[in-house]
């Protein structure tokens, strides 16, 4: 096994990021040609004139916001501007203006002092009022009971005219009607007096109120009800040679065909969202440096994660419904089972990412695929399960639907029936999901050498060839296999680890046996003679050993994956055949250092995992207790807790994920299943080497002997 702290070389460094290169860039690629090329989405502004007819692949109906907002605008426009009522202050005022205005013209006529040039200067030096030489000509001429007539007659009509609205743009209007409102006993100068001077005091009274306006035009909007548009399938959207409009982007939106953006903005937008995503994969490649070690896993990840992305953009774009039923969470789960739980969650979201870039609804579509994904993983806890694949599609099922509910049902374009599409949608894509990864599964496992659930189910058959030979030809050994695939199936079970490898893993621990059956105690009868007794140890050591080759070529020839392969070996560790090992001890007079102990030593590895190391403890303790036999329930789990303690002592367990509360576990599960199942067995010699010994003889990776050989 690889050690998960190797540091990868600089040149298998230098060879992933040049393939991390030209991945990222076939994927800059891929999504400029999904999003510009020749794929069914179209490339238009508002504005530019269409360059080709676009029909609509299907039939669409849904509230127009853009007509709608055409509507409103025309709604909001009928609304007449609002003007406030005729303010009586301002109509004071100006008649105040000008009672001074006269007051002071009657002052300048009667002063006696002042000359009559000084005269016209003063009443040209009037504020308020522009006094033309003719016009004080005209003043200073008047007799006093003319001026009075002038003068009254200049407020009234002022007044009059300041009784009525007149706002900014109607102040002409206003003073084109003080000749209407003068008194016809006044001779047409004395008229044109009384206008110009009442006219200088017209002012406007009335003014445009905004928020009046604004009020009204708002309540004239919200009265607009949403405009519907309905497009059916074939029915053509835009022209060709007519100028693109707003309510045709909406349209093109709305079934999916939409592009709006071009050129360097494709490009810059693309390379943006593929950098960020390579980055995180460089920085999980840094923190999980292991991966780049294998090449088998490097090629599985890369190949998969470019054929669901292109796949998906391939086929998504032009349509709405059609993304939510790719099933982008088979990624994910095939990731889980064929590498590990990490790198699929790792990467899981930044293909979706890259795949949702673009789309429309890009923001739910990307948290539809990478929380899908996501939480698949997160249910499927137990992938050996073939059960648990339903479960995951539920869950995938579930969190989809959730995500377009929250997503649409706010969008006020989303009708009842186009959700209950896109939820039946994430149904699919959730069975579809867990069902393509498990025939994905099976397919890809064979060529990378994996141990998939399917393949699990079918070693498991009785009819299998192999157990079926197993069954004709060693009947014995093949019921101490199926008591060990208990046993660890039970014991898996408890400590989370995949039972159902290590129950398969146990069926074919001891096929290598069939070369010499009459050789294990199991295969021979209650009055038979022991074939060992009258043996050389060593080649009786030699007999027994054998059946781990031979068990690794029969599994090669029938094809059995590598990992149900480890069984044969790994069961056995660096145990030594204790049996022949003790006799060899008594021919040489107790004398250790007489005895080649390699040669009674299986070649090993010692266990790689929890499930070899399960089959290990369940293989020994169902041998060793059923060759003691012991009497009470508190003697069979003493017996067991031995054994592993023996294993754990000798550092058997090193290599495994074994901890000490999970070997208590075990402890337990073994002494509840062996409960009731004792069978006599051969009883061994007393020449088994000490742990001690075994430490001095710097033998700490040695374990004992199988007690059942």
């Amino acid at each position: 096994m690889n050690d998960p702290r190797t540091k990868p070389s600089l040149i298998r460094i230098l060879v992933l990021l040049a393939i991390l290169t030209l991945s990222m860039a076939g994927v800059w690629w891929l999504i400029n040609w999904s999003l510009t090329g020749a794929l069914s989405t179209v490339l238009v502004s508002e504005g530019n004139v269409a360059s080709q007819d676009v029909m609509s692949p299907y039939a669409v109906t849904y509230q127009s916001e853009v007509l709608t907002a055409i509507k409103q605008q025309e709604a909001a426009d009928a609304v007449e501007p609002i003007y406030t009522r005729a303010d009586f202050a301002i109509a004071r005022q100006q008649r105040n203006q000008l009672s001074e205005a006269l007051s002071f013209i009657d002052s300048v006529r009667q002063d006696q002092f002042s000359s009559q040039d000084q005269k016209y200067t003063d009443l040209a030096a009037l504020e308020g009022i522009y006094i033309s030489q003719d016009t004080a000509e005209q003043i200073l001429a008047l007799s006093d009971v003319r001026w009075q007539t002038v003068r009254q007659e200049a407020v009234v009509i002022l007044e009059q005219v300041m009784r009525n609205d007149i706002r900014e743009i109607d102040l002409e209007d206003a003073r084109q009607q003080l000749p209407s409102l003068v008194s016809l006993s006044l001779s047409e100068d004395q008229v044109r007096l009384v206008v110009e001077l009442a006219s200088a005091f017209v002012a406007p009274n009335s003014f445009y109120s905004e928020e009046q306006t604004q009020a009204v035009r708002e309540e004239a909007v919200q009265n607009v009800p949403p405009v519907s548009r309905s497009i059916a399938t074939g029915e053509t959207i835009i022209r060709r040679g007519e100028v693109v409009q707003a309510e045709d982007i909406e349209a093109l939106q709305e079934v999916g065909l939409l592009t709006t953006f071009s050129g360097w903005q494709t490009q810059a937008g693309t390379l943006a969202v593929v950098l960020l995503s390579a980055v995180l994969i460089i920085l999980f490649f840094l923190s999980y440096p292991h991966l780049i070690n294998n090449a088998k896993q490097m090629i599985t990840l890369l190949v998969l994660f470019l054929l669901f992305l292109g796949i998906s953009r391939y086929v998504s774009p032009g349509h709405l419904v059609v993304p939510y039923l790719f099933p982008m969470a088979a990624y994910s789960l095939l990731i889980a089972a064929l590498i590990d739980r990490r790198t699929a969650l790792f990467t899981t979201i930044p293909l979706a990412i890259l795949a949702a870039y673009g789309m429309p609804n890009a923001t739910d579509l990307t948290l539809y695929y990478s929380l899908g994904g996501l939480m698949g993983l997160l249910v499927l806890r137990r992938p050996h399960r073939l059960s648990a694949y339903v479960s995951v599609a539920g869950i995938i099922a579930v969190s989809g639907s959730v995500i377009l509910v929250a997503y649409r049902i706010i969008d006020p374009a989303t009708d009842v029936n186009g959700l209950a599409t896109l939820i039946a949608a994430a149904a699919f894509n959730g069975i579809a999901s867990a069902g393509l990864t498990v025939l994905l599964e099976y397919a890809l496992a064979p060529l990378l050498d994996l141990t998939t659930t399917l393949q699990l189910v079918e070693l498991s058959r009785p009819d299998h060839p192999l157990l079926q030979r197993l069954l004709r030809e060693i009947p014995g050994t093949y019921q101490h296999t199926l008591q060990v695939a208990n046993l660890v199936e039970q014991a898996a079970e408890r400590i989370q680890a995949n039972s159902m490898l290590a129950r398969v893993g146990a069926l074919y621990h001891d096929i290598g046996k069939m070369k010499t059956p009459q050789f294990f105690i199991e295969n021979q009868g209650s009055n038979q003679i022991n074939t060992h007794d009258d043996m050389d140890p060593e080649e009786s050591a030699k007999i027994i050993i054998e059946h781990v080759e031979y068990g690794l070529e029969l599994a090669k020839k029938y094809r059995l994956p590598s990992r149900i392969r480890e069984f044969i070996p790994e069961h056995h560790g660096t145990l030594i055949t204790r049996y022949q090992y003790g006799k060899a001890l008594e021919l040489a007079g107790g004398d250790e250092s007489a005895v080649d102990i390699s040669k009674f030593r299986y070649p090993g590895p010692r266990p790689q995992s929890r499930e070899t190391a399960l089959v290990m403890l369940a293989d020994g303790s169902e041998a060793y207790v059923r060759s003691q036999n012991p009497e009470t329930d508190g003697e069979l789990r003493n017996m067991i807790k031995a054994m592993v303690d023996r294993r754990v002592a000798l550092g058997q367990l090193d290599n495994t994920a074994l901890t000490l509360n999970d070997l208590k576990v075990i402890i337990d599960s073994f002494t509840a299943t062996l409960k009731g199942t004792y069978h006599a067995r051969v009883d061994y010699p007393n020449g088994e080497p000490s742990a001690e010994n075994e430490d001095n003889k710097d033998l700490r990776d040695d374990t004992l002997v199988e007690e059942r050989e």
